[in-house]
């Protein structure tokens, strides 16, 4: 299990929300884990804008697939706070070998070609820092924050 470290939205996200091209409630959203040697830490828009620019994805294999796990999210407002919430934590079952990853990365997904879809939010993946990993028959799950993975405060919505 991933003690889920805080997640940080990419530029290019908080420009889509502004936007309106990322709208939580209808697109379709994704998450992907990443090895320790990856960038998906860095966070700034001229470095990272679409997901073909994240480095070192895990590979396809013993129970993990690239870009297969699917996330819901669930947004709220309550006294002019709007929290944004994952339904469910995320979980793959190593099988055969282990899943070991740093980093997770949650994506607006549009399709299967990497360069169309839109970086959201990464997270390390283990405070500590150090690599998580499960070993075979065993889980890595990534534990949302109970109170939700993001809030905006400061205004109401209608």
């Amino acid at each position: 299990m991933a003690a889920a470290g805080k997640w940080k939205m990419y530029e290019t996200a908080k420009a889509g929300i502004s936007n309106g091209t990322i709208d939580l409630d209808t697109n379709a959203f994704r998450i992907n884990l990443y090895l320790s040697t990856s960038n998906a830490n860095t966070l700034t828009k001229g470095t990272i804008a679409t997901m073909a620019d994240i480095t070192n994805e895990v590979a396809t294999n013993y129970g993990y697939t690239q870009g297969a796990k699917t996330v819901t999210f669930n947004v709220t407002e309550s006294g002019g706070t709007i929290t944004i919430d994952e339904t469910t934590n995320p979980v793959w079952t190593a099988n055969g070998g282990s899943i070991t990853a740093r980093f997770a990365v949650i994506y607006k997904y549009v399709d299967g070609t990497a360069s169309n879809n839109t970086p959201f939010a990464v997270c390390l993946l283990d405070t500590a820092p150090a690599d998580v990993t499960a070993t075979t028959l065993n889980t890595l799950t990534i534990t949302m924050n109970v109170s939700g993975i993001f809030t905006i405060t400061g205004g109401t919505v209608d």
